[in-house]
């Protein structure tokens, strides 16, 4: 069976409900805290575990009292830890999020995730058939690695670009699929949206960020859905309409989603689509790793 592989982060969210957020030197009365499990490697390893994909997270977590929280949440996901360690004198990375409006600011500080090396690349026992995904809170040249390695097995690797940064030489070479917002998409090729819609927009400059002909370019654009560029083809996945009450982890929903779907033997389409469902199910729920719908929650017929 195909196995997915997550080089990435693993973070506790430290999430505050306001009704707005806060300017620049100003303090808003907050409605609620709440302490969750995220880090977008987290995110999306839970969430392709959900889906059903026999899932591996490498990642790193530091000897503190959220590490010990974070292992536990994971362990009881089913995800395989083989690849995971705690460091000593070193704290897990944390991120601060407001959310207002059912949207977020996010501040990450990113402790033990900085230490992801090549030791975890090593060990992992890459297969024809196996999806890697990788993000951009963990370094680069690790992620490096892990897709040269995976290129090598025959792997399908799926970069997520985010948060947003510029790319480390040789890496978009090494990615089958990437998988970013529009926001991210105009940074990389350094045009921004000019008025057109988001739809639009993604179809028309998607192409651009391409560097083999051979890659597929993935633009998710909120609640309007996903937008796909495949080789001389790019078609549109409409959204859902639902109630959206906190969008954190709703990108990292639809990665994990997507890997989950491409490693069982889903078509592209067919494995956006599923993403795309998922990620509408994942923002009706507060919270991060602890918002990931399963399988059967996905494929009921009744959703919206």
């Amino acid at each position: 069976m195909s196995r997915v592989y997550v080089f990435g982060s693993i973070n506790m969210d430290i999430v505050a409900f306001a009704d707005r957020r806060p300017r620049a030197g100003e303090t808003v009365m907050g409605r609620e805290l709440h302490l969750l499990p995220g880090g977008k490697g987290a995110n999306q390893a839970v969430a392709a575990r959900r889906a059903g994909a026999d899932t591996a997270l490498a990642g790193r977590l530091g000897d503190d009292l959220f590490g010990t929280r974070l292992l536990s949440f994971l362990q009881d996901e089913g995800i395989d830890l083989a690849l995971t360690r705690r460091l000593r004198d070193t704290t897990s990375g944390t991120a601060l999020i407001v959310v207002a409006d059912a949207d977020n600011s996010i501040v990450v500080v990113p402790g033990a995730n900085e230490r992801l090396d090549d030791e975890a690349v090593r060990s992992a026992e890459m297969m024809t058939g196996d999806v890697v995904l990788a993000q951009f809170e963990t370094p680069q040249a690790t992620t490096l690695a892990a897709f040269a390695k995976a290129a090598r097995a025959g792997a399908t690797t799926i970069l997520n670009p985010a948060p947003l940064a510029e790319l480390a030489d040789g890496l978009l070479a090494l990615c089958d699929i990437v998988v970013l917002n529009e926001s991210e998409l105009a940074g990389l090729i350094g045009e921004q949206p000019d008025g057109a819609s988001c739809v639009e927009w993604a179809i028309e400059h998607a192409g651009r960020l391409r560097h083999r002909r051979d890659q597929t370019i993935v633009v998710t654009v909120g609640a309007a859905g996903v937008v796909v560029c495949e080789r001389t083809t790019a078609f549109h996945v409409a959204g859902h309409a639902v109630r959206a009450v906190d969008t954190t982890g709703a990108g990292d929903c639809f990665v994990g989603n997507l890997a989950a779907a491409l490693s069982r033997g889903a078509t592209v389409r067919e494995a956006a689509e599923f993403a795309n469902r998922a990620a509408s199910l994942c923002v009706q729920v507060v919270g991060a790793g602890v918002s990931m719908p399963t399988r059967e929650m996905v494929d009921r017929p009744h959703h919206p």
